[in-house]
């Protein structure tokens, strides 16, 4: 029982950032529960770095699902970001 009210709890929002066609990452799903689940299983099957913020996270959800980041989020998201590139050797560009 205690696993089932902690997974009802748990929230997931994915980002995408595309620095050569985009200003800001993009919300691109977001989910509490069992679909917050699903959206890290999928992340974590097609190699895409999971970071767990749950401070981070309860902000980004209150966004709508293809919104861009506000600027007032910027430097968490872009620090999230910048460890994502050092991790993929990828500094300075690409899709995160």
């Amino acid at each position: 029982m205690g696993d089932e009210k902690g997974l009802s709890r748990r929230r997931a929002v994915a980002l995408r950032y595309d620095a050569n066609r985009e200003d800001a990452p993009r919300i691109v799903a977001k989910g509490r529960g069992l679909l917050a689940e699903r959206i890290i299983e999928v992340a974590r099957e097609n190699g895409i770095f999971v970071h767990e913020d749950p401070n981070l996270v309860s902000l980004l959800a209150e966004l709508e699902v293809d919104t861009h980041v506000p600027e007032q989020l910027y430097r968490a998201v872009a620090e999230v970001l910048a460890f994502v590139y050092r991790l993929d050797g990828r500094l300075g560009g690409g899709e995160a």
